[in-house]
């Protein structure tokens, strides 16, 4: 026996609903049943309490998007029927029943995020704190401390210390054999890097080393490395290390393949600074790709670094990528409609709207207050005197008549700079709402987190 669904809307967005539900083809039956009110927007969960006097046989109810209130309270109300808020947007009802059939569990994941702190010798202990805070809030797993060359660093055993003390775990990064000895006698969790020829070190300190070549390609050389730690029984992870882009770097993706074929049980390390920080490219894109070759090659541990400006969020999206990687592993499909917090300038359906949809919306208005969207034509603002469209919004100024409202203007300005924005860049714009950049900015937290965007069960939390 199917599943009847009982939707609840508003008198503007009742024949639209219609619509879609009849071109969805449910397998599911339902019933459309609008509480009297024009804009759905605006409904309560009280409000439904109040008005809703028969749940014609449902199974469970679904609210609009932006309905605000207890909606397990409102579930009680009629006697623990199941009631969920549905897509903030019509036109995404029939991804919302899609992704519904898929339950994503972001708080799991398997790569370990070594975040580096490259100038630590120039740091004090203080700053080192409050830069590994940060670090840790965006994910990172190990605090890793990069030495400099020819810098003295007289108080490196006082940081490593003042960090354990605090609860991190932390990885000494040199090319001097000195200074691992010193990081592993002070109690550093791992050693950046050592060789074939340093393996000495790993004999003195009981810290984890990250094994790389001898020379820079040279295969062989880490081959015999891997060997001596086997030899010693000694847990190690590898790392063939990644090049930049025209200085090695496709070679090098060859390097991790041949590593893992030849050695399918070790754990292994990817650098992924190089790529990050050494292409003049927005990052988010750069970290999708790089942890997926991670998860195709079970590589559980990237070296991630924030120095260049524009690589300022790399720890956050790598967070977030390492997550959605897993989840689409864990249940074999692409990495795609699991979490949007990677979609950062684009979106998969940003015009949900086609303007002819537009148009018929704009004659059903009789109040003065303007709507605005936008559609692959451009934006829309329209009340009950009329619908404009434009490319730009200073075009629209004339025809509004709110020269004498400066609050209002100010209003209309802000929400069609928005709009704009969203249409030139293709985001979805939604009027009263900050535009979604997902883990690019400080708000990302809040914006992961919103259940608007996020299939049912799915949760992003942190470390």
């Amino acid at each position: 026996m199917s599943e009847h669904i009982l939707f609840l809307t508003g008198k503007l967005a009742e024949k639209q609903l219609h619509r879609i539900l009849e071109k969805m083809r449910p397998e599911f039956t339902y019933t459309v049943h609008q509480l009297g009110l024009k804009v759905a927007a605006l409904m309560t969960t009280d409000m439904v309490a109040r008005r809703l006097h028969d749940t014609f046989g449902a199974d469970r109810i679904i609210l609009p998007g932006r309905c605000r209130g207890d909606i397990e309270a409102l579930s009680r109300h009629f006697n623990n029927l199941p009631v969920m808020r549905g897509p903030e947007e019509l036109k995404d009802l029939p991804q919302y029943f899609g992704q519904n059939a898929h339950s994503y569990d972001l708080s799991q994941y398997r790569v370990k995020i070594f975040a580096e702190i490259t100038d630590a010798p120039n740091l004090g202990v203080d700053e080192v704190m409050e830069r590994a805070r940060y670090y840790q809030h965006n994910g990172a797993d190990v605090i890793d401390i990069g030495c400099l060359p020819s810098t003295p660093f007289p108080h490196m055993e006082e940081l490593i210390q003042a960090l354990k003390s605090a609860g991190f775990l932390v990885s000494i990064d040199s090319l001097e054999d000195q200074d691992l000895l010193r990081g592993g006698k002070a109690g550093a969790d791992y050693l950046l890097s050592l060789h074939e020829s340093s393996l000495w070190i790993a004999d003195e300190v009981a810290s984890t080393p990250i094994l790389i070549p001898k020379l820079h390609e040279d295969l062989a050389s880490l081959d015999r490395a891997v060997k001596g730690m086997q030899d010693r029984g000694r847990a190690f992870i590898v790392d063939p290390i990644l090049d930049p882009i025209h200085f090695g770097f496709t070679q090098s993706l060859v390097r991790y393949h041949t590593v893992r074929s030849q050695h399918p049980d070790v754990e292994m390390m990817m650098g992924v600074g190089n790529i990050t920080e050494l292409t003049h490219a927005d990052t988010v894109g750069m970290n999708a790709l790089l942890l997926g070759v991670c998860s195709e090659l079970d590589i559980n541990h990237i070296l991630a670094t924030e120095v260049s400006r524009h690589a300022c969020r790399a720890i956050k999206e790598a967070d977030v990528a390492r997550r959605i990687m897993f989840a689409a592993k864990q249940h074999g499909t692409l990495p795609k409609h699991i979490h949007p917090g990677l979609l950062t300038v684009h979106e998969p359906s940003p015009f949900p709207y086609t303007l002819p949809e537009i148009q018929e919306l704009a004659g059903e208005i009789k109040d003065p207050s303007f709507r605005i969207q936008t559609s692959n034509e451009g934006l829309h603002i329209f009340n009950r005197d009329g619908l404009h469209s434009a490319a730009d919004p200073f075009a629209l100024y004339p025809k509004l008549q709110v020269e004498k409202d400066g609050g209002h203007a100010f209003y209309l300005g802000v929400e069609l700079a928005r709009a704009e924005i969203a249409w030139q860049l293709g985001k979805r714009f939604t009027q009263d709402q900050a535009l979604a950049w997902g883990c690019a900015t400080d708000l990302a937290e809040a914006t992961v987190d919103l259940h608007t965007f996020k299939p049912a069960g799915t949760t992003l939390q942190k470390p």
